[in-house]
């Protein structure tokens, strides 16, 4: 069973225990994802928080809500990955939106009925707490994986969060269809069981990240370490101006930028729009815990299809599929088009997703990782931001979502456009010359070891 377990760990890329403890993290931060973004909590807030609210205002609330949460997180993670990145606190600010997400979380278990005020908030601050964790997170796999590792790593992270978010999201599924095997008194009282369980779970599956993965160490020569806000908003001006200097990395943030936002307003707002059609409850986790299932292998393939084709060929064939996607969001009509709907994107998103994020790696100088990610998180952010604002402009608009959904073939067609002109190993040299003319080493962060400059 060792021997079985290890072979997929290898075969998954996963080789090293830092390497491993990293992809636990999307195991544990998944749950929030799935039950709390995508699946329980819409559901929950659009049968009881919203009661009192007209279904399109609901609609348009809970989406206002996330863009401000998210549009916080642009605001802050690139002055805070500048901040990190001298100060060498990439874990200690992770804890600490982790943190926050957890305890918002707990919150949500105790909002009830037409609580919309209380509920929205708090789903804004846990979507504070995801979002700006997985910016330093992302920024650890620079420091962990070396550059033919990390396409592998990054979808192997994004396996484990499927796998993981999936097995969660199944058991609770048996809790809110018999709430009363486990002395519950009904569907709602279940839901907010299930919102206790995603904090106790992320907490827990976070815990190997902090104890196999050694603080990266200060990147920076001596005189350049001393931490102030001015010393901070001075290396981000510099970065920007750096960015003519990794031009793919900056083409590839606007592509980013663009078909990201297809992406997110598919996870985010799917299941509230499949309510609004009228699919009942039960398909629609059913649906998305297809997704979860077939993300799993899915995500792997597509590492493994990287390593072979390259991951920009794997993106821009995750984005074609995204398209038949759109029009079939646009003209679903019944339970069956969801499935159809849940199986497609499954087969795609997490290996877009991942393969954007070890793409961008690949093209950032390790000694500014954390701040680099930083700015991806804006372009990422501005997209789950303006996705959710349109979505809600429309609705607003029109009275309908559906109209909204074919907004996303322009987000995906034009990110496409982009993404072919990227020059990937352009952007891969221009990352390492940075790197040796800083004398930084290109070896992996070890566990248990810290990471060492090779000079200054």
């Amino acid at each position: 069973m060792r021997v079985a377990w290890d072979a997929l760990l290898s075969r998954m890329g996963l080789t090293r225990p830092e390497l491993r403890a990293w992809a636990l993290y999307d195991w544990a931060n998944s749950a929030y994802v799935t039950t709390i973004i995508a699946v329980v909590f819409p559901l929950y807030y659009a049968s009881v928080v919203s009661e009192g609210l007209p279904r399109e205002v609901a609609t348009s609330r809970y989406a206002t809500s996330t863009a401000v949460a998210l549009g916080a997180v642009a605001v802050m993670s690139p002055v805070l990955g500048a901040l990190s990145d001298r100060a060498g606190r990439i874990k200690a600010l992770l804890g600490s939106f982790l943190v926050l997400g957890v305890l918002a979380t707990v919150g949500l278990s105790l909002v009830g009925r037409g609580d919309w005020q209380v509920g929205l908030v708090l789903f804004g601050l846990g979507n504070v707490g995801v979002a700006g964790s997985i910016v330093f997170y992302d920024a650890l796999l620079r420091h962990i994986a070396r550059d033919d590792e990390l396409d592998r790593v990054s979808t192997a992270g994004y396996a484990l969060g499927y796998l993981g978010g999936g097995l969660l999201l199944a058991a609770q599924l048996v809790v809110l269809l018999q709430p009363r095997w486990f002395g519950l008194a009904d569907a709602a009282a279940a839901s907010r069981a299930t919102f206790l369980s995603v904090a106790v779970w992320w907490a827990v599956f976070s815990v190997p990240l902090f104890l196999r993965i050694p603080e990266p160490a200060v990147m920076a020569p001596a005189g350049a370490r001393r931490v102030s806000l001015r010393g901070t908003f001075t290396q981000l001006a510099e970065t920007a101006r750096g960015l003519r200097q990794h031009r793919q990395a900056l083409l590839l943030l606007v592509a980013y930028l663009l078909y990201s936002d297809g992406i997110g307003t598919i996870i985010r707002l799917s299941t509230l729009y499949g309510t609004e059609l009228g699919i009942g409850r039960g398909a629609l986790i059913g649906a998305l815990l297809l997704t979860q299932t077939v993300g799993v292998p899915c995500a792997v393939l597509f590492g493994r299809g990287a390593a072979k084709v390259g991951a920009k060929p794997a993106l821009m064939l995750a984005l074609a599929v995204y398209v038949g996607v759109t029009f079939l969001g646009y003209f679903m009509r019944s339970a069956v088009h969801f499935f159809a709907l849940a199986l497609l994107v499954g087969m795609v998103q997490g290996g877009s997703q991942a393969l954007s994020r070890s793409l961008f790696a690949q093209m950032v100088p390790k000694d500014r990782a954390a701040e680099f990610f930083g700015l991806f998180s804006v372009f990422e952010k501005v997209t789950a931001v303006a996705g959710p604002l349109v979505f809600a402009a429309t609705v607003e608009l029109t009275g309908s979502s559906r109209q909204a959904v074919l907004s996303l073939l322009l987000f995906f067609g034009a990110g496409a456009a982009v993404l072919w002109r990227v020059d990937v190993e352009a952007g891969r040299r221009a990352a390492r010359e940075t790197e040796a003319r800083a004398g930084w080493s290109e070896a992996p962060l070890a566990a248990g070891a810290p990471e060492e400059p090779r000079g200054g």
